[in-house]
């Protein structure tokens, strides 16, 4: 269930643009109001939002402001501008906090929900994005766009990584199947990746349980081990570490992203 917040110090056309949207969303939204930008604030502090439609004139702090303050906190969702002013200051100001759309009062009622019904496009695409994101691994990607560049011992080494991924690899046992000097070979791997071969076999191995987290029920022990770590607990506390979250928590958060964006 998305959830919209109309901020407006006008009772009327808060409390109307409310009634409109909970009739044509039938449920399946959740509309929630606050009567000046310092309440907004307020209430968006315990509560997330997935579009924001604010008036601009308001007492206290104005709409422009009130998104000024929540961009200085995280990222802000869709958001629509409505004003009883068509002033181009306003409009410019708007446009580069990064809102959605800016739309001048009287607004009609087909009008505001065509221009909410593509707020809400907006915010799964972001959704999609932001899941993306949290799937691959920015930095791994880097280095794989690159391989063809690499000279190749380290292709093959990082072919022999993802065919050996469920083992106990070491980079000296990787060095000594292309008999290479492992002190050479640790050399040669940063300075062609970026990376150490510590750095990139923790990245893969991550990625790889990343992807089976989602699109497999198989038990956390399960993935530690096909993914080469010994023991469930190991794993995660380097999972912890590296994504900032169990791996429990990191399936039950991608799933439920997934689902709402589907």
């Amino acid at each position: 269930m998305k959830t919209i917040l109309i901020v407006d110090d006008e009772l009327r056309t808060r409390l109307g643009i409310k009634k409109m949207l909970e009739v044509w969303s039938a449920g399946k939204h959740r509309i929630e109001t606050a009567p000046s930008g310092v309440d907004a604030l307020k209430w968006l502090e315990e509560n997330t939002v997935h579009i924001i439609i604010t008036d601009v004139r308001m007492p206290e702090i104005n709409g422009l402001q009130m998104l000024e303050a929540l961009a200085s906190h995280r990222q802000l969702p869709v958001v629509i501008v409505m004003s009883g002013y068509a002033e181009f200051e306003y409009a410019k100001k708007a446009l580069q906090l990064g809102v959605f759309e800016y739309l001048v009062k009287p607004i009609g009622k087909t009008l505001l929900i065509e221009t909410i019904q593509k707020a809400l496009e907006l915010d799964r695409s972001m959704e999609r994005l932001h899941t993306i994101e949290k799937l691959v691994d920015p930095k791994l990607l880097e280095v794989r766009s690159e391989e063809a560049r690499f000279g190749p011992q380290i292709q093959m080494a990082m072919t022999y990584i993802d065919e050996h991924l469920h083992e106990a690899i070491s980079m000296k046992q990787v060095a000594d199947y292309f008999h290479l000097n492992a002190s050479y070979f640790s050399v040669l791997f940063k300075e062609e990746t970026g990376v150490t071969f510590s750095d990139y076999l923790t990245r893969t191995r991550l990625q790889k349980a990343k992807e089976l987290l989602i699109t497999t029920s198989m038990p956390i022990w399960e993935i530690a081990e096909k993914v080469g770590y010994s023991t469930a607990k190991y794993f995660i506390q380097v999972f912890k570490d590296n994504e900032g979250m169990s791996p429990r928590h990191y399936r039950k958060e991608m799933t439920s992203i997934k689902e709402m964006t589907q």
